[in-house]
């Protein structure tokens, strides 16, 4: 009896084994991800909601309706997070990555925000919000969308955010690619990425855009192929930038003076104290005004447009010359992009009547670069007239996804 009952036990068992086996056998044929750490389906835009968005957001900007004619799909919109580095921390980062619905070979538009100090404004944490819908609809017109937090911001919101910072930038984007593939390997069963990689970004983004197209052109050539890029009213040379904010009575935005010195503090850029460089009471403010719970207003309103009363005066008349203001100017110069010979096609706009990041910095970079070899039908400039930052936001991008798509096309 006992050798009778030991069969059909011994069956079980065997049974359970090799479901055990096959289990392992078949997760050990998913490729292992050395990037993507998770991906969370968020959303699903239809092409009528697609057209209808664009119909929408053609009421206030009308030259957006020229994008209805390039609509061939609805969007799927997930978030993901992936590994990366912020200085010399490893932590996790996140972000959005739009798909079509069809499936397909696409190629990717990364877009890179611009200014943000809210982390409910992070692109994965406020995905519906119409500075990033816009971008997201660009999935439905064949082309695989990603939009970085950038580290300080989504998943990573524990670490300072690295603004005009530009290794941590790039780092964290380009690892953003790598787990997007990994993505496309693991989860997105008829989505293929294709290696043709465009850029879009404005102000920051325009800043972080130009960055990651000289570090994907010169080093990382042969992990991505960059196929072209459009920059908006970015501000590419940090000391110029830094000379106009300081070198008039009064500035609108100081939000942008305390955040570029809370980014360069945090990530060791250079050590001088903030009395070195703010006045009191500003000083003492500025360490508590960035930890992302602040809108640009309520930073503003604790700091001052007077740069006589928000600056040290040493800082203001010691600037461009002192020795102890050399770790400064320093720091600027190796954030701001230095001009190349690019042979990538790139745009550069910027609006005529921009007063947060003065238009002098496109034209510069534009002259820079050509007299560096660059080709002015690689090198294109638009300057659009009389329009200040704010209002130059979207005529500008209109400008840059046309260029992307006209790339794209000619392909």
């Amino acid at each position: 009896m006992k050798e009778k009952g030991a069969i059909p036990r011994l069956a079980v068992l065997s049974a359970a084994f090799i479901l055990f086996i096959t289990s392992c056998t078949k997760n050990d044929d998913k490729p292992e991800n050395t990037w993507l750490e998770s991906s969370e389906y968020v959303s699903l835009y239809t092409t009528a909601s697609v057209n209808n968005m664009i119909d929408l957001a053609s009421t206030q900007s009308p030259g957006i309706s020229t994008l209805k004619q390039y609509v061939r799909s609805g969007v799927e919109v997930y978030k993901i997070s992936y590994k990366t580095k912020a200085g010399d921390e490893d932590i996790t980062a996140s972000g959005l990555v739009c798909v079509p619905v069809t499936g397909g070979e696409y190629p990717v538009i990364s877009f890179q925000n611009g200014t943000n100090t809210l982390n409910s404004q992070a692109p994965s944490n406020n995905p519906m919000n119409s500075s990033y819908v816009l971008v997201e609809t660009l999935a439905s017109m064949g082309f695989i969308v990603v939009i970085p937090d950038y580290p300080g911001f989504g998943t990573s919101s524990n670490v300072a955010h690295p603004y005009l910072v530009a290794s941590p930038t790039v780092i964290s984007v380009t690892d953003m690619f790598r787990a997007v593939q990994e993505l496309d390997e693991t989860e997105l069963d008829e989505i293929t990425v294709k290696n043709e990689y465009y850029l879009l970004g404005y102000s920051q983004g325009g800043w972080a855009t130009l960055s990651l197209h000289k570090a994907m052109e010169l080093e990382y050539q042969d992990d991505f192929n960059l196929a072209g890029s459009a920059c908006g009213a970015g501000p590419y040379d940090i000391n110029l930038l830094f000379s106009n904010m300081i070198n008039v009575t009064s500035y609108p935005m100081p939000v942008y003076l305390g955040y570029i010195y809370n980014a360069y503090s945090s990530y060791k850029q250079f050590s001088n104290p903030v009395t070195d460089i703010f006045s009191e009471p500003y000083a003492s403010r500025i360490a508590s005004l960035y930890d992302g719970s602040k809108s640009f207003e309520q930073i503003n309103s604790q700091l001052s447009t007077s740069i006589a009363s928000l600056l040290n005066p040493d800082f203001v008349s010691g600037y461009a010359s002192s020795d102890r203001y050399l770790p400064v100017r320093n720091a600027f110069k190796a954030n701001s992009i230095q001009p190349w010979h690019t042979y990538k096609p790139l745009m550069l706009i910027h609006g005529g009547g921009d007063t947060q990041v003065n238009p002098v910095t496109t034209e510069t970079m534009y002259t820079a670069m050509l007299q560096a070899g660059t080709s002015s039908t690689d090198c294109t400039k638009i300057i659009l007239p009389g329009l200040d930052h704010s209002d130059g936001i979207i005529p500008a991008m209109l400008e840059g996804i046309k260029f992307i798509i006209n790339l794209k096309e000619s392909r």
